[in-house]
């Protein structure tokens, strides 16, 4: 995927994008969100965008078709810090870096808005995810015990590691 074919645009999450967002959630979490999570965030006024290639490189029937959801993320905005809730891509579109482009982006967006910090929990599980916020830079801070349910039927859970970043604001 060439970067000139590749460019994102970030759109509102709406209720009406939610069956895809959940569609996207229920195949690539041990425990996905669910459509009361999505709503409630909405309703919260967290920052949520649903990632779909530009309509002006829209190819029909294709992965750059418009109409397909490739990824999608939800942002608390606190005081002094931009907080990262969700950030899923697509599997099929997985490996293709849209996940480091997101990320830059979502940093983009802290910038703009005078945070200072972003952060963000993960499964010590999740390798992928560990390395790609190490690589981009975000350290581990703490840990948050028992955070993820883990085996439903054992009622284990899994601690979460909270990693954070400083964002370099525009002056």
């Amino acid at each position: 995927m060439s970067e000139s074919i590749a460019e994102l645009s970030f759109l509102p999450m709406q209720s009406a994008d939610l069956d895809a967002v959940l569609a996207i959630e229920a195949v690539s979490h041990l425990h996905p969100w669910t459509k009361g999570n999505f709503t409630d965030s909405l309703a919260a006024g967290h920052w949520a965008y649903c990632i779909r290639p530009q309509v002006d490189q829209a190819i029909k029937g294709s992965y750059l078709d418009p109409a397909i959801l490739w990824a999608y993320c939800v942002l608390f905005p606190a005081v002094d810090e931009l907080h990262l809730l969700n950030i899923t891509v697509s599997p099929k579109l997985r490996q293709l870096g849209l996940a480091t482009r997101m990320m830059a982006a979502i940093e983009g967006i802290a910038a703009q808005q005078k945070m200072p910090r972003m952060i963000l929990e993960v499964r010590p599980s999740n390798a992928a995810a560990v390395t790609l916020y190490q690589k981009l830079g975000y350290e581990q801070i703490g840990i948050r015990k028992n955070y993820y349910p883990a085996d439903p039927q054992l009622g284990t859970r899994e601690d979460a590691l909270v990693m954070a970043k400083s964002i370099k604001l525009e002056t």
